[in-house]
């Protein structure tokens, strides 16, 4: 495995993307910070995806040196069917709107609905696919220095295994929160990967309050 270049000219400020897997980091958060809250509100868990990418942009990991830029933030979501859930549909593209005006890359694909829908909740197809080809293809293309992915999803293991194997490749983060009964993250194994921890202080710099169920 070639080895991550941690450090840059003094000069060079490390462009850093942040890939956020908005389910994921959603239920992570509610999972991590309202388990204790049967009747949590369904903001509980969103966070404003500039906010939480400055938060892990301003971090720096142990042994690195050197400036970090904000390059881009890109949100991987699933989207309600208009037809099927037109409440929720109405709802999340207001929220994606909300994204996209403060200049948020998002890449939305459709909920999957099981026969058996509305007992059981639809479930996003494709989007896991969707970060992986992105996060390989934008390392090979030189597109980054730094990826930070805010995802515990195991699925996109391999995705960091192949950024890996990029020579003089960048260099790949990940960010999980940490707190109450959690406290996971996603690992390679055999390889070091830095993680941010984010606790309920940062957590709660970074939430998103709004109601996008109101138009």
């Amino acid at each position: 495995m070639p080895a991550q270049n941690p450090n840059f000219a003094e000069s060079e400020a490390q462009r850093v993307i942040v890939f956020m897997d908005e389910a994921n980091v959603y239920h992570d958060a509610r999972r991590c910070f309202h388990a204790d809250d049967e009747a949590a509100s369904s903001h509980m868990g969103r966070v404003w995806p500039p906010r939480y990418a400055r938060e892990l942009v301003g971090r720096q990991p142990h042994g690195v040196t050197g400036d970090r830029v904000l390059e881009e933030v890109r949100v991987y979501t699933g989207m309600p069917s208009g037809k099927r859930d037109p409440k929720g549909y109405a709802a999340h593209r207001r929220q994606m709107a909300g994204w996209e005006a403060a200049n948020v890359m998002v890449k939305a694909r459709p909920l999957r609905y099981p026969p058996s829908w509305p007992k059981v909740s639809a479930m996003q197809k494709g989007v896991d696919v969707e970060i992986a080809l992105d996060i390989v293809t934008m390392a090979i293309e030189g597109a980054y220095d730094v990826a930070i992915l805010a995802s515990t999803d195991t699925d996109l293991g391999p995705a960091l295994e192949a950024v890996n194997r990029v020579a003089e490749g960048p260099r790949i983060e990940v960010a999980a929160f940490r707190g109450g009964r959690q406290s996971k993250r996603l690992n390679v194994p055999g390889q070091h990967v830095w993680c941010h921890f984010v606790e309920d202080d940062e957590y709660e710099k970074c939430r998103d309050y709004r109601n996008y169920n109101l138009a």
